[in-house]
């Protein structure tokens, strides 16, 4: 079977950059067609830098970058440098990238990409804010029937938020684009914290990726040092969560996670909930339901699978 066609779209972030790792280590699976950048963690300029610096670390500098949006489509840009450190990518020692950014922009790049495929061969996979997709949604509503699917990490429902009490941070910082992504009748599958928390990255888990000995595997290690400094006050515990690697896990191994199809909205009316997922997860709307709701992951066969693929990275 020939490897599923993506286009990652992301603001890296150490989680990110497992993601991203994660899916360049499965080739014979995934095929990584593009990467766009946006302002979510840290700054555009930022997430653009650390997607090259990701994609040199796993020897895949053939794998292009596009810049795209530098902030939210109505609100001020909120960025993550208090849980991701200042560069996005603090905790590895990874160089200044030598390849340059593609001159697309990442918009125009979506939309190209979509619209060359053939119907249904690419799915769209964002772990940041929306905006970019939902720019493109916006600027070409061809696309939206021609993508097999979108597969987000962002949200949640009976975990709350955690940018607020109601919502995550990658819907709050842009509700209006994932507002427009949810209703634009896209194929959707969603990894919101309700699943991301149940994938924990352990100590002993970190020491045996590091001693596999490739590059890549002890820099995601390093990268994940410094990135389980964030939440002791929230999880008690040494590990942590490892939010978009979820994404990547959900492409190779759907049958590790507990899911539902749902209706789900966005809030982006109330101050005290905009960017709330609500997700109705026992039908009594009556609504469409219009995404897969991940729920739970079986996190030995997800950690073990993701060991295996970033350690096989150079």
């Amino acid at each position: 079977m020939a490897p599923r066609k993506i286009i990652i779209d992301t603001d890296p972030g150490q989680d990110d950059a497992f993601a991203i790792l994660f899916a360049l280590g499965s080739p014979s699976e995934i095929e990584v067609v593009g990467i766009t950048t946006v302002g979510g963690n840290v700054p555009l300029p930022l997430t653009s830098k650390n997607a090259l610096k990701v994609v040199e670390l796993a020897g895949r500098p053939d794998v292009p970058v596009y810049a795209g949006c530098p902030g939210p489509m109505v609100k001020k840009l909120m960025t993550a440098e208090y849980v991701h450190g200042k560069t996005g990518l603090d905790g590895a020692d990874l160089p200044e990238p030598v390849t340059p950014l593609q001159s697309e922009h990442g918009v125009n790049y979506l939309v190209r990409a979509i619209m060359d495929a053939p119907e249904g061969e690419l799915t769209v996979c964002t772990l940041g804010p929306m905006t970019n997709l939902a720019m493109a949604m916006t600027m070409e509503p061809r696309i939206i029937p021609r993508l097999r699917e979108v597969v987000l990490m962002g949200g949640g429902f009976f975990e709350g938020g955690n940018a607020t009490p109601a919502a995550e941070f990658n819907i709050f910082v842009d509700p209006h684009a994932a507002h427009k992504v949810f209703d634009s009748g896209v194929p959707l599958t969603m990894a919101g914290i309700d699943c991301t928390y149940t994938a924990i990255m352990t100590l002993e888990w970190l020491d045996r990726l590091r001693a596999t000995g490739s590059r890549a595997a002890m820099e995601a290690a390093n990268l994940a040092d410094f990135y389980r400094q964030y939440g002791s006050h929230k999880f008690g515990t040494p590990g942590r969560p490892i939010h978009d690697a979820c994404v990547t896990g959900y492409l190779l191994a759907p049958e590790i996670y507990e899911k539902r199809q749902c209706a789900v909205t966005v809030d982006i009316v109330s101050p005290e909930t905009i960017g709330m997922t609500v997700v109705d997860w026992w039908h009594v709307t009556g609504r469409r339901k219009n995404c897969n709701v991940l729920r739970r992951i079986e996190p030995a066969p997800f950690f073990e699978l993701m060991l295996q693929r970033i350690s096989a990275l150079p």
